[in-house]
Order: structure tokens, then C-alpha cells, then sequence
């Protein structure tokens, strides 16, 4: 046989073999799950080849997008208008328990109960995040987007960073030659009094109020806090890994239609070649910091106890112990790391701060009584970390006064009907019994946090209504069914940085509460919605009042 014909054959086999593989991909595998999916009771739109319902999805997002709505209204439709589309039409118990969405070719379960919830959450080894997740490898990456053995490595190193210890104001030998010098809280407030100064110097030129739209301000800080506490003395190199992040996200929410085409990332459009080029920066201004940190930390030098250094010395102690690099952390992964604290640490506290802000401005007996807490815990002094913990603690009588942990019960009823995160996306990694349904791999899940926290069953008739009582007796009193509220996820791989997230959010409710009272400008527009997180889209101008 000529060399011709042999190429020829083996040409045509590997053809024939990409062909059938394209064609189980888009269409036979999906087809082949819709029968399983169906025949167990569930339902949704029939599948279509490639797409499935992403363009359906996408035009319904865009219509509902710039849409306003009322304080009281039903938020499931506005910020889940496609899902909950889905569960309107085709789950008879309106709940989504019986439904499904074609994310292209992989069908995903619509999951609202909080028992499957918790089972999900709960072992992660069985559940994994479900791919393509396009802003969790390109934005986020570290703990978020690792599964198994090296999630656990990470998860141990980096929590030494998040230890509720590691946020007091102490200086503390950690090794012969190295002292950390801890100073996230004075981070924290140095950065909020830049804010209120900035507030009080608009208000100053017309007087005694001033309508601000507090939502650019409100991600400064947190930007500005996360760069303080994460990065230190390199704070304007972290300044500037915030506005590039910022970019990116804008980027990545325009593609991510086109996330489930295997190789989308390298395709040559102008958006994917700007994408490549800002993670290119960032990890390029990251990796200075932390080769800078290093020769810092062998010349033995008294470093500020930034997040990256408990980190570094975290991933030191770690390899010392073990006498083996492979058991720490490479500076690829410490990279990663650090991009999540950017994400994660300025995205969420900005948002829970921004939808407290707008509800005390609606419900202003709510503001008076956390106004009152504050001044009777720090009066108008400086707020310390045990102060802001005593925001916390549960008066003995248990009954509602004015003094029942007013800003914790505030900060978790805006949780509840704000969460930063709508929903979670998961992936079996074999065939599971979830409740009464088999789901075999292919099959994604979708947890809609949104229905859960806005459950009237769960929560009650009152459910759509900012009511911080709900929780006076503490979380596990506050709905019918356990693990019900979960703005933080639950488990295993709860957040990380939540401990951060709600000292920081306390720290800058307190200071707020001390200097200004503030209500709704006649110019607000309510329209939250999930752009990576539930921000407001029309931002939140508020009348500021200089008390």
C-alpha cells in the first residue's frame, strides 16, 4: 500500500473519530440526559442543538436588565428573570424542584430546596464547581476554583490569613527572624475615614445634606481596604490590580455567553486578546510583590502583617515543617491567591454595605436603632475589634430592644434578600441519589440561593419585607428549615473571608452611623441585578444628613 493511501486511511479515521465525538457532544449525550432527566419527572425546554437555551437566556437578561422595580417587589423575577421563567412554566410546585436549563449542551437542575443544598455543599469531593466557569479561572481563581487534595493544601496555608486572631491590633513574634506587625483593623479604618471626609467635604459646600450616589464610594473602600490589609506597603500597585479586575469582569460578562464552547478563551477577538493582556499585568504586578516580599522576609526585615505576608510565612512554616517544597505553595499559586482576595474581598462587602445603606435609608426606625447601638458601644470614638464583635453579642433577656444586636441582625436580613452571590453552580463527579432523582455526570446543578432566601414557606408570608427581627433569636431560629440561609455558601467550603467581610462591613456601617444619617434621593431607581455580584445598576444616591 502506498505511504499516500496509509495517510489517506488514518486521515480519514481521525476525522470520522472527531466527528462522532463532536456529534455525542452536542447532540447525542445531551438528548441521551433530556430521556433520563424527563423520565424522572423533571422538565424544561427541549433541547437545541449547541445552544440550548444560552440565547434564550441572554436575550431575556437583557430585557430585564435595565428594568426598575419597587423597594416591596418580588426580587426572584428581576434578578433570576430566566430561571425563574423556567420554573413558572414547567415546575408545578414553583419552587425548582422539578426543572431544568440547557447551559448549550449540558442540561442544569434547577436546586432550591435547603436540604439538597446542604447535601451538596457538604461534600465536596462528590460535588464539584461546575465547569466552564469563565470568572472563576480568569478573575478569581486559588481556594474558589481548586477541588480535592489541593483545595485542602490551600485551605490549610491560607486560612492561617483569615484566622478571626489574625485581625486584632498585636504584634507577635511568629519566627526567630520575622515579626508581623497586625494592622487590618487600623487598615480598615484609616481607608472608611478617607470616605466619610470625602462625604463631609461634598456636604460641606451646600450646607448640612448632600444627594451622593454612595455605590462608587462604597467600592472605592472596599478596593481601598483590600488594598491596604492584602498588600500593604505595595498599595498602589494593589490599587491598581482592583481597577484592572474591574475591567476584566466587564469583559468576561460580555463573553460569557460564548464560555461553553470548548476553547472559547482562544479565540483571536479583540476582548479575548485584551483579557489575555490584563491577566497578563496582573499577575506580572503580582509576581513583584511577591518576589519583593520574599528577599524582604530573607533579609529578616519586621514586614506589616498583610494578608500576602501571613500567607508567605503560612506557606514557609508549612514547607519547614514538612522539610518539602511540594507541600507548599508554588508563586503561581500564591498569584492566585491573591487575585481571590481582590474578587472576593472588595465585591461582597461592597454590595452588602451598598443594599444596607439603600434599606435603613427606606426603613428609618432601622437606622435610629443601629445608630443608637453604635453610640452606646463607641460613642463617637474610633470602632475597635472588640467593640464591633459586641455588635454581636445576644442580650440575656432575648426580647427585641433597642439594644438587641441591632447592625448583625440589619447586616444578615440584607444577606437574605441581597445575597452577593445568587446562585452556586455544582457538578456531580459520578452518578449521585440526590433526594429521589439519579443524576449522572453531565448533569450540572444550579443552587438558587435567590429562591431559597425568598422562600415564603421557608421564611414566611413576610418573606419579601426587611424585617431584621427574623433573626433576634440567631440563624438557626430565623426560617422553618435548617441551612436555609447560606450568603456565605456552607461547609466544607464556606467563604473563607466571610469573618473579613462582616468585621469590615461593621466597621463601616459603625462610622457611617456615627457622622451621618442619610434616606432615598427622589432620583434612586431600584435595580438590583447579578453582574458577577447583586449590584445596583442605577447606583444608590442617597441624601446625606452631617449630624
Amino acid at each position: 500500500m502506498k505511504l499516500s493511501s496509509i495517510l489517506a486511511s488514518i486521515l480519514i479515521l481521525v476525522s470520522t473519530a472527531l466527528v462522532v465525538k463532536v456529534l455525542n457532544w452536542v447532540w447525542f449525550r445531551p438528548k441521551k440526559l433530556e430521556k433520563l432527566l424527563r423520565k424522572q419527572g423533571l422538565n424544561g425546554n427541549p433541547y437545541r442543538l449547541f445552544l440550548g437555551d444560552m440565547q434564550d437566556l441572554t436575550n431575556v437578561l437583557k430585557t430585564q436588565q435595565p428594568k426598575t422595580l419597587n423597594l416591596s417587589d418580588d426580587l426572584r423575577p428581576h434578578i433570576l428573570p430566566y430561571y425563574q421563567n423556567i420554573i413558572d412554566n414547567f415546575d408545578c410546585l414553583k419552587s425548582g424542584k422539578h426543572s431544568f436549563v440547557w447551559f448549550g449542551p449540558s442540561p442544569r437542575l434547577n436546586v432550591a430546596d435547603p436540604e439538597l443544598i446542604k447535601e451538596i455543599l457538604s461534600k465536596p469531593r462528590l460535588f464539584h464547581k461546575a465547569l466552564p466557569d469563565p470568572i472563576g479561572e480568569t478573575i478569581v481563581g486559588g481556594l474558589s476554583y481548586l477541588e480535592d487534595e489541593k483545595w485542602a493544601k490551600h485551605r490549610k496555608i491560607v486560612n492561617e490569613a483569615f484566622h478571626m486572631e489574625k485581625l486584632k491590633v498585636y504584634s507577635q513574634s511568629i519566627s526567630s527572624n520575622i515579626v508581623l506587625i497586625c494592622n487590618m483593623i487600623p487598615a480598615m479604618f484609616l481607608s472608611c475615614s478617607k470616605m466619610i471626609e470625602k462625604w463631609e467635604a461634598l456636604i460641606s459646600r451646600s450646607g448640612s445634606s448632600q444627594e451622593i450616589d454612595v455605590w462608587p464610594f462604597l467600592e472605592d473602600l472596599t478596593g481601598d481596604v483590600i488594598s491596604r490589609t492584602a498588600f500593604g506597603s505595595s498599595y498602589e500597585e494593589g490599587r491598581r490590580i482592583f481597577q484592572l479586575q474591574k475591567e476584566q469582569v466587564k469583559l468576561l460578562l460580555h463573553l460569557l455567553q460564548f464560555s461553553f464552547i470548548p476553547g472559547w478563551r482562544y479565540f483571536p477577538t479583540k476582548a479575548n486578546r485584551r483579557l489575555r493582556a490584563i491577566t497578563k499585568q496582573i499577575q506580572s504586578l503580582l509576581r513583584g510583590m511577591i518576589n519583593q516580599r520574599e528577599k524582604a522576609m530573607e533579609r529578616g526585615e519586621i514586614i506589616h502583617s498583610d494578608l500576602l505576608s501571613i500567607l508567605m510565612e503560612s506557606n514557609f512554616k508549612e514547607i519547614q515543617e514538612h522539610g518539602n517544597k511540594n507541600v507548599g505553595l508554588s508563586i503561581e499559586d500564591v498569584i492566585e491567591e491573591c487575585k481571590l482576595f481582590y474578587f472576593a474581598g472588595s465585591e461582597t462587602t461592597s454590595t452588602l454595605l451598598v443594599w444596607t445603606m439603600v434599606l435603613l435609608s427606606k426603613h428609618q426606625d432601622w437606622q435610629a436603632r443601629a445608630r443608637e447601638e453604635v453610640l452606646q458601644v463607641f460613642g463617637k470614638k474610633k470602632p475597635t475589634f472588640d467593640g464591633l464583635q459586641q455588635l454581636k453579642t445576644v442580650r440575656e433577656s432575648q426580647s427585641i430592644t433597642t439594644l438587641d444586636i441591632q447592625v448583625t441582625m440589619i447586616l444578615q436580613e440584607v444577606l437574605r434578600l441581597y445575597p452577593s452571590v445568587p446562585f452556586i453552580a455544582r457538578a456531580p463527579t459520578k452518578t449521585v441519589t440526590l433526594g429521589s432523582k439519579i443524576i449522572p455526570v453531565g448533569v450540572q446543578l444550579t443552587l438558587l440561593i435567590v429562591l431559597l432566601h425568598h422562600d415564603p414557606e421557608i421564611w414566611g408570608d413576610d418573606v419579601k419585607e426587611f424585617k431584621p427581627e427574623r433573626f433576634s433569636q440567631g440563624i438557626s431560629s430565623a426560617a422553618k428549615a435548617q441551612y436555609s440561609f447560606t450568603p456565605f455558601s456552607t461547609g466544607p467550603r464556606v467563604c473563607i473571608g466571610h469573618n473579613f467581610a462582616m468585621i469590615e462591613a461593621k466597621m463601616a456601617l459603625a462610622m457611617i452611623l456615627q457622622h451621618f444619617s442619610f434616606e432615598l434621593s427622589s432620583s434612586y431607581l431600584h435595580a438590583p441585578f447579578p453582574l458577577t455580584t447583586l449590584q445596583p445598576q442605577y447606583g444608590a444616591p442617597l441624601i446625606l444628613r452631617r449630624l
